[in-house]
C-alpha cells in the first residue's frame, strides 16, 4: 500500500488505507487543527527526532472500554489507602517532560520538543489533559492524552515511584466511566495494558466506536473531560 505525502492542505487519506503496520501518511505539521483532525479520524503522530511527522492508524487497535477496567486486588488496596494525591490538569508541562525524560533515559523518545510544544498548545485549547500522582508534594507519576467527544486518546505515562502511574491511570478511567466516556485509546497493545482489561479491536470497529462515542470524523469537538479529580 502507498504511504501518502501530506501537503499544506488540511486533509488526510482514509485511515482504512494505512499499511498493515498502521503507517498512513508522512509530512504535514503539528498544528492544533491538523492534530484534532487526525484524532477525529483515529490517526495519531509518532516519529523520531529528525524525521518528518509520521501518521498512524494501526490494525488492530488496542483500546480499553471503561466498563471493562480490571484492577488487581493489591492495587485496589493501594487505592483505598489514598497513598497518592491524584489531580488533573495541574502540571501538564511537567507530566509531558517526565514522560519524555523517562523514555530518553531508556534509549530515545518520540516526545520531541516539537511534539511537546504541539500538545501543550492542545492543552491550552482544552483538548489535551494530564493526570498527576503526587506523594509528599512531589510529582511522582502521571499521564497525558487527548479528549474528544466521549473518547480519551492516551499518549504516554511515567512513574518515579512504584505504582504511581497505575494509580493515576485507574483514577482517570474510573472518572471517565462516571462521566459517560465509552473508550480509552491505548494505540498499541502491551501486557501492562492488558492487565487492566485493554484488548485489540479491528480498525473498522475502532473507527465505528469513535463515531458511537460522539467523535465526528473531520469535525472534532471539545472533550467532556472537564471535572477536576
Amino acid at each position: 500500500m502507498a504511504i501518502y505525502r501530506l501537503t499544506e492542505q488540511l486533509a488526510f487519506p482514509s485511515p482504512e488505507l494505512a499499511e498493515p503496520a498502521g503507517l498512513l501518511a508522512v509530512g504535514g505539521d503539528l498544528s492544533p487543527h491538523r492534530l484534532l483532525l487526525a484524532y477525529s479520524l483515529g490517526i495519531f503522530p509518532w516519529f523520531n527526532e529528525g524525521e518528518p511527522p509520521l501518521w498512524w492508524c494501526p490494525d488492530p487497535r488496542c483500546v480499553l472500554l471503561p466498563a471493562e477496567l480490571k484492577v488487581s486486588r493489591s492495587l485496589s488496596k493501594l487505592l483505598r489507602r489514598n497513598s497518592f494525591h491524584v489531580t488533573s490538569n495541574r502540571s501538564f508541562a511537567q507530566v509531558i517532560d517526565n514522560c519524555a525524560a523517562l523514555r530518553e533515559a531508556n534509549g530515545g523518545t518520540w516526545i520531541t520538543d516539537e511534539m511537546r510544544a504541539a500538545y501543550c498548545r492542545l492543552h491550552e485549547f482544552g483538548y489535551a489533559h494530564s493526570v498527576e500522582a503526587w506523594l509528599d508534594g512531589a510529582l511522582v507519576g502521571g499521564l497525558y492524552g487527548v479528549s474528544l467527544g466521549r473518547c480519551f486518546f492516551g499518549e504516554s505515562m511515567f512513574f518515579r515511584v512504584a505504582n504511581a502511574s497505575k494509580v493515576a491511570f485507574v483514577t482517570l478511567v474510573r472518572h471517565l466511566r462516571e462521566q459517560g466516556f465509552t473508550l480509552v485509546d491505548c494505540q498499541l497493545p502491551s501486557a501492562h495494558l492488558a492487565s487492566f482489561g485493554a484488548r485489540s479491536l479491528p480498525r473498522s470497529e475502532f473507527l465505528q466506536r469513535l463515531v458511537d462515542g460522539g467523535v465526528t470524523p473531520g469535525r472534532p469537538v471539545a472533550g467532556l473531560f472537564t471535572v477536576n479529580l
